[in-house]
C-alpha cells in the first residue's frame, strides 16, 4: 500500500520507498551490533525518504533511539506523537532549548556556550535537561577539544547538582570510519575512552556512550559501546565501497526512483541534443523524455554518464541533465511514452543503484538520495503493514 491516493503508475516521477527493506535493515543492523541499542538517524527527512513513515518504521523494527541533526527536525517527530529517545546535534546559539527540554529531547552539547543555553532552558522549563557531552577526538567538526574537556565536565555536572541537567551520554564521531584500517580510526577510539575514564572517573554516569556510525557499526566492533548511530546504513547503502556492497553487508536499498518516459520521437543522424550539443546522434536514433532533472536532485554533474534502465534495457543520459528533464538515446527501441524508466533502485532487475549514479557524478551515494528534491513525491510502500506490525517487533 502506499503513502498517497495517487498510485506511482500515474505520477510523472516518484521516490518509492519500501519501508518492509528499511525494517530489514533495520533488524541486520541490530544484529551487528551485538549489545549495544541502535539509533536510526533521519535527519535530512530521513535522508530523503521521508522523515515521519521512516521514523515509525524504524522504531517498529527495534530502534530504540531516533537521531536528527536540528532541534526543528527532533520537535517535529515530538510534534506528530513519536515517542521514545531522540537526539539531536546541531545546535546553534538562540535556537528553542527550551521546548527541546519539554519535549524530553537529548540535546548536544560541545562547548560552554552551548551548557549555558541549555541550563537557562531548563530552570525556566523548571525540569532538567537532558544532554550528551561530544568529545571531538579528531574529527575536528562539532566537539569539545581534549584541552577544553575536564572544563566542560566540571561545568555538566555542576548543572547536574543544581537540577538543571543531566549528562544522559559521552559521545564523538569518526573521520574515517568508511576506510578500513585508517589509523584514525584506532587513534580516536582510544582518545574517546581516555575522554569517557575522565567524565567518569569525574562522576558522569552516562545512560549511553557512542562513537559508532553506519562504517563503525559495520566494521568496528570494539566501537560499539551501549549505542550505535546508523545514518546510511538503514536506508540499504553501504557507507562505502571499500567496505562492501548493499548486497555484501545484508542491506537492501529503500529507495527506487523512478520517472514515466515522457516522449518518444525518431531523430536523424548528426542531431543535437540538449543544451550546447554536448551530444549528437552518431546516426538515426530514437530519443527518449525523462520528467526529472537537476531542479528534482538528479546531478547535472552526470550528464553523458548517468545510468536509467528504460523498458528493461540499460541507457545513459545523453548531453546535458537540465533543470526539469533529460534526455537518453533508445538506439532505435520505441517503447511507449508512459513507459517505467528507473534511476536507481536496489539493483534486482538491472536497474542502476544509487551507488552508480555517485560513480556517475564524481560524488557519494548519500548525496544522490539525500538531493531528491521535494518535487517529487515519496510513495512508502508498505506503509500499514509497518504499523500493523508494531506489536509483533
Amino acid at each position: 500500500m502506499t503513502g498517497r491516493n495517487e498510485t506511482s503508475a500515474t505520477l510523472r516521477a516518484r521516490a518509492e520507498v519500501d519501508l518492509d527493506a528499511l525494517r530489514g535493515n533495520v533488524r541486520t543492523l541490530r544484529a551487528r551490533a551485538g549489545g549495544a541499542a541502535l539509533m536510526a538517524v533521519v535527519k535530512s527527512d530521513a535522508y530523503g525518504h521521508g522523515m515521519l513513515p521512516v521514523a515509525r518504521a524504524a522504531r517498529e523494527a527495534g530502534a530504540t533511539w531516533l537521531g536528527t541533526a536540528t532541534p526543528h527536525e527532533a520537535l517535529a517527530l515530538r510534534a506528530a506523537g513519536v515517542p521514545g529517545r531522540i537526539m539531536c546535534w546541531l545546535w546553534t546559539p538562540g535556537d528553542p532549548w527550551r521546548e527541546g527540554v519539554e519535549a524530553d529531547l537529548d540535546m548536544s552539547v560541545s562547548a560552554l556556550w552551548a551548557l549555558r543555553e541549555v541550563t537557562a532552558a531548563a530552570r525556566a522549563a523548571g525540569r532538567p535537561a537532558r544532554i550528551h557531552l561530544k568529545a571531538d577526538t579528531g574529527l575536528g567538526r562539532n566537539g569539545c577539544q581534549p584541552a577544553d574537556w575536564p572544563e566542560l565536565v566540571a561545568a555538566a555536572l555542576a548543572a547536574e547538582a543544581a537540577g538543571e541537567a543531566t549528562v544522559t551520554g559521552l559521545w564523538s564521531h569518526f573521520a574515517c570510519a568508511d576506510e578500513p584500517g585508517h589509523p584514525s580510526i584506532a587513534a580516536q577510539l582510544d582518545l574517546f575512552h581516555e575522554m569517557v575514564t575522565h567524565a567518569e572517573k569525574e562522576g558522569v554516569r552516562p545512560e549511553v556512550r557512542h562513537i559508532a556510525n553506519s562504517a563503525a557499526a559495520l566494521t568496528v566492533p570494539a566501537s560499539h559501546f551501549d549505542l550505535v548511530r546508523a545514518g546510511i546504513a538503514t536506508y540499504g547503502i553501504s557507507p562505502s565501497p571499500e567496505i562492501g556492497t548493499s548486497r555484501d553487508l545484508g542491506l537492501r536499498p529503500v529507495m527506487t526512483l523512478a520517472a514515466s518516459v515522457a516522449l518518444v520521437k525518431r531523430v536523424p543522424g548528426g542531431h543535437g541534443v540538449g543544451y550546447g550539443h554536448q551530444y549528437r546522434t552518431p546516426h538515426a536514433t530514437t530519443l527518449g523524455l525523462i520528467p526529472l532533472g537537476y531542479a528534482d536532485g538528479v546531478p547535472r554533474h552526470a550528464s553523458g554518464r548517468g545510468p536509467v534502465l528504460v523498458d528493461g534495457v540499460r541507457r545513459r543520459v545523453a548531453g546535458r541533465v537540465a533543470m526539469d528533464q533529460f534526455v537518453v538515446d533508445l538506439a532505435g527501441d520505441t517503447p511507449e511514452e508512459g513507459a517505467r524508466a528507473v534511476l536507481f533502485g536496489p539493483g534486482d532487475h538491472g536497474e542502476p543503484t544509487a551507488q552508480d549514479w555517485a560513480e556517475a557524478a564524481d560524488t557519494i551515494a548519500y548525496e544522490i538520495v539525500t538531493r531528491i528534491g521535494s518535487r517529487v513525491p515519496r510513495v512508502h510502500l508498505n506503509e500499514r503493514e509497518a504499523r500493523d506490525g508494531q506489536a509483533s517487533e
